[in-house]
């Protein structure tokens, strides 16, 4: 009888920042054997690194990347692709997520960096307009998420009324629930800090209408494409809210963003993403009025 060998797995990972020791240490203590190829890239680079040869792709079982997906007859022997990204939106329409068996995951979840986002989200906002000045939020939308259930917690905290808007009705505790990674101490996990919960796009202006602050957190779909625009923005004048957009940039149509801004349509805006994205020098949005703008480090 022929005993089988099994081949050690080999991950490459692709990102644009140094690895530390520590991590790349800790590597083989979880998984024996393995091998680990490392390649540091541009942030937004999208083409196919020149640097690794084809060997080394032939090899690759596992790959840790943001950008570049190459089709599966260049990793013939791949088998799961792990985001550093929360979202995946951007490889939705390539062959290797269409008509692959390959598996993929992302970074989903409430963590400490979960944290960056919603001080963006809820702290730009306490600055700008804090209570002590006769300014007090009555309502936060949360657009359910790890980071938006963050934002719900932070914003509850502060004695805000949190209303909840997702894209499908759940109509059961276990269906509010969030079932992805969370860490001890953060998150709602249970969905029970919403007062009020919203779905689709039938009750977007329902939603928006009573709304001091709104915290874009929704995934990028064919469905959330210019989600808020024009007549979103009318509708969040009606308490002349403030936006703040730490989901996708292509969430929020942008032209309409800066009319809204310019014109005294809402209070002001954060935004840490953007659409495109770089944002370009001598865009408007640079220059219209009462807008900070950190862009994502992503």
């Amino acid at each position: 009888m022929q005993n089988s060998v099994k081949h050690p797995e080999v991950l490459l990972i692709i990102a644009p920042w140094d690895l530390s020791v520590s991590f790349l240490e800790r590597l083989p203590t979880i998984s024996p054997g393995i091998r680990v190829i490392t390649f540091k890239c541009n942030m937004q680079d999208m083409e196919r690194p020149r640097a690794i040869s084809q060997e080394t792709w032939n090899s690759v079982t596992i790959r840790l990347t943001r950008n570049y997906l190459p089709g599966k007859e260049q990793i013939p022997n791949l088998r799961y692709i792990q985001f550093h990204t929360a979202g995946c939106n951007h490889i939705a329409d390539t062959s290797l997520f269409e008509d692959s068996d390959v598996s993929f995951g992302t970074a989903n979840g409430a963590t400490p960096e979960t944290d960056e986002d919603t001080e963006d989200a809820v702290g730009l906002r306490m600055c700008v307009h804090h209570p002590s000045v006769g300014m007090k939020d009555r309502v936060l939308l949360s657009c359910i998420g790890c980071t938006g259930r963050q934002c719900a917690r932070l914003a509850n905290a502060l004695g805000m009324d949190v209303h909840a808007f997702t894209l499908h009705e759940r109509p059961t505790p276990e269906s509010k629930g969030d079932h992805s990674y969370v860490e001890a101490g953060m998150d709602d996990p249970n969905g029970d800090i919403p007062s009020r919960w919203y779905h689709g796009c039938d009750q977007l202006n329902e939603f928006l209408a009573g709304l001091d602050l709104l915290a874009i957190t929704l995934p990028l779909t064919s469905l959330t494409w210019s989600m808020i625009a024009r007549e979103q923005f009318q509708t969040l004048g009606k308490r002349n809210a403030f936006v703040s957009n730490v989901g996708q940039g292509p969430i929020v149509n942008n032209d309409d963003l800066v009319d809204a801004l310019n014109n005294g349509k809402i209070r002001g805006a954060a935004v840490d993403v953007t659409d495109p994205e770089p944002l370009p020098a001598g865009h408007p949005l640079w220059k219209a009025k009462n807008v900070i703008t950190t862009m994502s480090e992503f």
